[in-house]
């Protein structure tokens, strides 16, 4: 696979590599919201100096040659509202797993699927991905809602297989191949 974080702009979005000056817009727009970081991994942040210390962490990142964490900057108003990126890669499966998270103030509105599609495409197109994984957990069907628009098909659920800040959960898994996307057809 040859996946870099490289910038890929849609109608409303531009999806690029952060930068040091995003510090501020990730702790306001999202990584401060016990909303948006209700069912990930990671705790909300408490104080802006978490945001700048994962950009200098994304940075040691992409200067090491890791790549798939994109930026979410809404066009309209030039600040980044989310991220976009590569959780996890199998290279002997040619297979990603993708996570993203956006601001509460843009939920509902398509921006998530809208970056998640253009990284489907990014993938499959440039990146050598063969198949794109996710996950959510059941108590967050939003999630799982942005997942069937951009075309991955329900693979099962994994019991208690998942921790996130909610506690211990399910997990929804999702999947799309690149056969099923250039074919145009939802599986």
């Amino acid at each position: 696979m040859k996946l870099e974080t490289k910038r890929i702009e849609t109608k409303r979005l531009i999806l690029r590599p952060f930068q040091l000056e995003d510090a501020h817009d990730m702790f306001v727009n999202w990584a401060s919201d016990p909303e948006v970081t209700k069912y990930l991994s990671w705790p909300a942040y408490t104080k802006e100096q978490d945001a700048v210390g994962r950009m200098h962490w994304m940075r040691d990142q992409y200067a090491a040659g890791n790549v798939g964490d994109w930026a979410i900057e809404l066009k309209e108003i030039g600040q980044v509202i989310g991220s976009i990126g590569i959780v996890s890669r199998n290279d002997n499966a040619d297979s990603v797993h993708i996570g993203y998270c956006i601001g509460r103030r843009w939920w509902h509105q398509g921006i998530t699927s809208e970056a998640f599609s253009a990284v489907i495409d990014y993938c499959f197109s440039e990146g050598g991905v063969n198949r794109i994984e996710t996950r959510h957990a059941p108590a967050n069907p939003y999630s799982g809602a942005v997942m069937r628009k951009c075309g991955l098909r329900y693979e099962g659920t994994l019991r208690q297989s998942d921790r996130c800040n909610a506690g211990i959960t399910d997990a929804d898994w999702y999947a799309i191949l690149k056969e099923d996307r250039l074919k145009g057809r939802n599986p």
